[in-house]
């Protein structure tokens, strides 16, 4: 008898009814349909479903037994992934599954393709573009790590030893500024400056510097406006390579080109306030699932923030 009323029990104006309306979950989870013949053998899991739930995750920062306890007990988010008010909702264990099943490969796919139809759309161009990177740790605390060091009998615990101590061997220390360090990697993005959007993500060790990675997310044309981590001739020449035009700040102060420079990037630093710098996973590949996750959720927030009845067609 409830179950018919769903509809009624999610207000109108709810964020994720705007969502709905501006994302074809079936339609963008298509190329993903081969996959599943029965969605990782239960009958009811949808891709779609699963895929919804795994976008409801990012967007309010939950792990994956508060997913599913989130699930279980919240009307608007059975209604957002498809579920009636009475249906059973997966546990815990579907998530990683599902996740492991998708893979940062076909997640790149979906990015991609949400970001062509943002593109048709005229909500993504090629004119002007931010690039930055900022650090996602993946431990606070290393006195373990450094302890096996001595017990392997190496004197420092440092890039060079901790992919044989560590327990994530892809990660690696990391350092802005000459002062701020950290042990894991670095989010480098690129985002479209008309409206804000995140046109690429890339996930490299912390180690590597901006310039270095730049090679990941740079545009194809246009102007890149950049901090001085990209004012290197490495950066220089990435850029050029690819036929961008750099707005960095170089070494060599011009106080009113830096301000100018300055002023455009600003608004866009928000891109990285609104993201966690916890890496959730180990290894590049994962943690790449997770940057794309988050870029995504930011996207989809974005766009809901812009046009409420905005409608996408893959």
């Amino acid at each position: 008898m409830f179950e018919t009323h769903i509809e009624e029990l999610v207000r109108k104006d709810h964020p994720y009814r705007k969502l709905l309306a501006a994302i074809d979950f079936k339609k963008l989870c298509k190329p993903l349909q081969s996959l599943f013949h029965e969605t990782l053998g239960r009958k009811g899991y949808n891709i779609e479903s699963g895929f919804a739930a795994l976008v409801l995750q990012w967007m309010e920062d939950l792990s994956d037994r508060e997913l599913e306890r989130f699930l279980q007990e919240n009307t608007a988010g059975k209604l957002f992934c498809g579920f009636s008010l009475l249906e059973k909702t997966p546990d815990h264990s579907y998530f990683s599954i599902l996740r492991d099943k998708i893979g940062t490969k076909r997640l790149a796919c979906l990015f991609e393709d949400v970001n062509k139809q943002l593109r048709s759309k005229g909500l993504i161009s090629d004119i002007f573009h931010f690039v930055d990177a900022s650090q996602i740790i993946s431990k606070i605390s290393l006195w373990g790590e450094r302890d096996k060091a001595i017990a392997a009998g190496l004197e420092k615990f440092n890039n060079a030893t901790a992919p044989k101590v560590a327990t994530d061997k892809q990660a690696r220390f990391g350092c802005k500024g000459n002062e701020k360090y950290w042990y894991g990697y670095k989010r480098n993005v690129a985002v479209c400056m008309k409206f804000g959007f995140i046109s690429k993500v890339a996930i490299t060790p912390a180690n590597l510097t901006d310039s270095q990675a730049l090679k990941h997310v740079c545009p194809k044309q246009g102007v890149v406006y950049a901090d001085k981590g990209y004012c290197d001739q490495i950066a220089q020449k990435t850029m050029k390579i690819a036929g961008c035009e750099s707005r960095a700040i170089m070494k060599k102060k011009d106080f009113k080109r830096d301000a100018e420079i300055s002023k455009k990037r600003m608004p866009f630093e928000r891109v990285f306030s609104k993201q966690s710098k916890k890496a959730r996973y180990r290894g590049v590949a994962k943690n790449q699932f997770q940057g794309f996750m988050q870029a995504l959720v930011f996207n989809f927030k974005r766009l809901i923030s812009l046009r409420d009845t905005f409608v996408l067609q893959p």
